[in-house]
């Protein structure tokens, strides 16, 4: 997906890790995707820089799609939907 794109989906749940380091953000992401339901889509917002190549990766090994990643200033917007 575009930035644009990105920008522009209804997020159902938004996980704020920016405080932490890795697996801090992979650790946070688990725990709210719980949370949502099948098909709802969650961004999670880290300042990490392994959290943009974690994510994705526990994503599709967890049946989940990963959309993109979004570069804000000074961190990253993560966006998956939940499988």
């Amino acid at each position: 997906m575009t930035q644009e794109e990105l920008q522009a989906l209804t997020v159902n749940k938004s996980v704020d890790a920016r405080g932490t380091a890795c697996p801090g953000p992979l650790l946070e992401a688990k725990k709210a995707i719980g949370t949502i339901g099948s098909g709802d889509i969650m961004e999670i917002l880290s300042a990490d820089e392994g959290t943009k190549r974690d994510i994705p990766k526990w994503a599709n090994k967890k049946g989940h799609e990963y959309l993109g990643t979004a570069e804000e200033s000074g961190y990253f917007k993560i966006y998956l939907k939940k499988g």
